[in-house]
């Protein structure tokens, strides 16, 4: 067996301390081989959160740089959007259903806790079926659902709408601020002002997407990539695998995850995301609108999508708040401790701008465990 099987067949034990060790010395002999310090990419907030909590950017600092990317779910949703979500649950009537992270993101409405602070009836749910199931519990009451995420939760939006549809569940509907990963990689990977040398992709979109998903890539932009699972050991050997696609120069994206990820994906949840939605524009927060990156409602579906269903006001994009950085910081052009605000006047308890807000968001991870 190879050594490179062997370190293969121990990631089965992902907690181990000597595999960890093994790892780490194998990481930084790859990265002194290069002979220069690259800069790679976690696109996912799930890896952002486990890269600052093993502490894998501080122990690798010497030898390459980890910026995080727009894989924040919460973090990428725009100002604008957040403002119309906030403007929902203040329609009489209306009760609005939310994931927990978006209660205290901030906009120039305010928040959607600040809102049920006020008297307005913002319920936190753990899935959109949660949300169909109060829909039914309060006949006289519309129930919008915000979803928001990417692949790996539209499926579960789709399964909601289809079931609303099924059961004539009129007072069902979904601000959809969904968004898709390839737009934003190759948003990221064209600017001229970020050199990224290659990308850690995320284990939880590749489950549904499949590693086909990402082929492009390396083919149009000549940038290694690796599917990643989650745990320590899981990220150091995806690390290690970019490190040695560099030195040979193989831009093939690779599936380091294959106990989850498969070529294909999931079909079923990739054809429930078909059926449901269909390729939009989508503004993303300090990019700027990506034409087919978000999802929105088929006309089948038309009957459920809040934003025509209620009387919104037009989407517009707002400004940051002032000295806030979470633009730069989720396009990996600035680190969170860039940011003048990070730690003094922006905090977990107070938070100024998304990144501080959400689990998976940058700013929380590295104020979190950075400090």
């Amino acid at each position: 067996m190879s050594a490179e099987d062997s370190v293969r067949q121990a990631l089965g034990l992902v907690r181990d301390s000597g595999l960890f060790r093994r790892l780490l010395d194998l990481v930084r002999e790859t990265a002194n081989a290069l002979g220069r310090k690259p800069v790679l990419m976690e696109v996912c907030g799930s890896h952002t959160w486990a890269i600052s909590h093993a502490g894998i950017r501080d122990l690798l600092k010497d030898r390459l740089s980890l910026v995080s990317g727009p894989g924040c779910p919460v973090c990428v949703t725009s100002a604008g959007d957040i403002s119309r979500m906030v403007g929902l649950s203040r329609f009489p009537g209306v009760i609005v259903a939310t994931y927990g992270d978006m209660m205290r993101v901030p906009s120039k409405c305010g928040s959607l806790e600040e809102s049920r602070a006020a008297g307005n009836e913002v319920v936190m749910v753990y899935s959109a079926m949660d949300a169909v199931t109060l829909a039914r519990e309060n006949p006289g009451r519309e129930v919008v659902f915000l979803g928001v995420g990417f692949e790996t939760t539209a499926p579960g939006s789709a399964i909601a709408l289809k079931a609303a549809r099924s059961w004539e569940i009129g007072n069902f509907s979904i601000y959809s601020a969904h968004k898709v990963m390839p737009p934003i990689l190759r948003k990221i990977l064209s600017m001229d002002e970020l050199r990224i040398d290659g990308l850690i992709l995320p284990g939880h979109v590749s489950a549904v997407t499949g590693k086909r998903y990402f082929e492009f890539i390396g083919e149009e932009f000549h940038v290694p990539a690796v599917i990643s699972g989650f745990e320590p050991c899981d990220i150091l050997y995806a690390i290690l695998r970019l490190l040695q696609k560099m030195l040979k120069g193989d831009y093939a994206v690779e599936n380091a995850y294959p106990r989850v990820v498969s070529e294909e994906g999931n079909i079923r949840a990739q054809d429930l995301i078909n059926e449901v939605f269909e390729p939009s524009p989508s503004t993303w927060r300090g990019i700027g609108e990506l034409p087919e990156s978000g999802l929105a409602l088929r006309s089948a579906f038309s009957q459920f999508d809040a934003s025509k269903k209620l009387p919104l006001e037009p989407l517009s994009e707002e400004a940051e708040p002032p000295g806030c950085d979470c633009r730069y910081i989720l396009s990996g052009l600035k680190a969170p401790e860039d940011c003048r605000l990070f730690g003094k006047v922006c905090t977990p308890v107070h938070p100024v701008g998304p990144c501080m807000v959400s689990s998976e968001g940058s700013c929380r991870a590295h104020y979190t465990f950075g400090r």
